[in-house]
């Protein structure tokens, strides 16, 4: 999961060199649930997977290096915006009005072949019409895509989305997808579009032998993304384990020590706060929360940081042999919010409760 997770992320980074990062999750990682198989066939694709399968039984199924469109218009011929009322006197007339039907789809589907494609996706619907001149040029065509998919494959393949055909320029056409194909995957075909040059898009295939089990792993999946962004965005680490926790306990108790009166009672009350972390810990492996604290605050007293509580057998471990590290920015946000909780609830003078007593 943290090989997915950290694959995934690296794969959305983008760095303009000036210090600042986008990493957009949400919009440019897919994850895609298929039943079947070992959880460890899940992977991260340096392309897009759409849930799609080609538009005519006949067009291409693998095309190495397509060329591809990307379209948010309709291949089909243009209705009108609102009720539209025609008079026929003549039987010729109804032939022309359905030439001019046919004439436009040819003309639409010329202006692209003009670009030679191998490759056109639309969000909008392709007619039978147009189907017939896309296979006769030898184009693939997926219609019906989401627009948050069209976004993603503009991102990996280079191209642009264009919303009217006639203003499609050379420069729109994405070139760098260097494999399409589609397969059958239990009983639903799967279009990919992968080993894309530089992506800045992706989509993580998830596998695993029930529906149940594969939403679980995309909520761990999640998490992990979240925390690699975090990452990210601010390299640093702090030892896992409710070791930074101690650490920041004892030196508050040092502190304490230090100062006379009344006034070391806060410093004393929040080292004893922090110490609820690991003491958790250690009552959640069913150890001796007294002895394992004592021992954990014995090894802090002496500048050994990075000594934690052991998650499986509750003893006390050097987090940097047992390889548990946390995101700095987390342990900072979760103090302050703790910090301004306990602030907020001393400067309650009242409850007022909305409970009437029954008289």
């Amino acid at each position: 999961m943290c090989k997915l997770s950290l694959k995934a992320v690296k794969t959305v980074l983008v760095d303009d060199g000036a210090g600042h990062k986008e990493i957009d999750i949400k919009r440019y990682i897919r994850v895609e649930k298929i039943p079947g198989g070992e959880i460890e066939d899940s992977k991260v694709l340096d392309g897009v997977l759409l849930n799609k399968d080609v538009t005519h039984p006949k067009m291409r199924r693998l095309i190495e290096n397509p060329r591809i469109i990307l379209l948010d218009c309709p291949l089909e011929y243009k209705k009108g915006e609102s009720q539209t009322n025609i008079e026929i006197t003549k039987e010729e007339d109804w032939n022309r009005i359905l030439q001019i039907e046919e004439e436009q789809v040819k003309q639409m589907c010329e202006t692209l072949l003009s670009f030679k494609p191998d490759l056109v996706i639309t969000e909008k619907g392709v007619s039978d019409l147009a189907q017939h001149y896309l296979l006769k040029g030898g184009v693939t065509a997926l219609r019906r895509t989401k627009k948050s998919d069209n976004n993603r494959i503009a991102r990996a393949t280079g191209a642009t989305i264009v919303n009217r055909i006639e203003d499609l320029r050379e420069s729109d056409v994405g070139t760098k997808c260097g494999l399409f194909k589609v397969e059958l995957i239990g009983d639903e075909y799967f279009t990919f579009l992968t080993q894309c040059r530089e992506p800045q898009a992706c989509t993580v295939l998830l596998r695993g032998p029930s529906k149940d089990i594969l939403n679980e792993i995309e909520r761990n999946l999640q998490d992990a993304m979240a925390v690699t962004r975090n990452v990210m965005f601010e390299p640093s680490l702090a030892p896992g384990g409710g070791a930074t926790e101690m650490a920041v306990s004892v030196r508050l108790s040092e502190k304490a020590k230090t100062i006379e009166g009344i006034q070391q009672w806060p410093y004393q009350a929040v080292a004893d706060a922090f110490e609820v972390i690991p003491r958790t810990l250690v009552q959640n492996c069913g150890g001796n929360p007294i002895r394992v604290l004592s021992q954990l605050r014995a090894k802090q007293a002496k500048g050994e940081h990075t000594w934690g509580i052991d998650g499986d057998n509750g003893k006390i471990v050097d987090m940097n042999e047992y390889g548990i590290w946390e995101p700095e920015v987390i342990k900072q946000q979760s103090i302050k919010t703790a910090i301004e909780s306990a602030c907020l609830l001393l400067r309650v003078d009242d409850i007022v409760s909305g409970v009437r007593k029954h008289e």
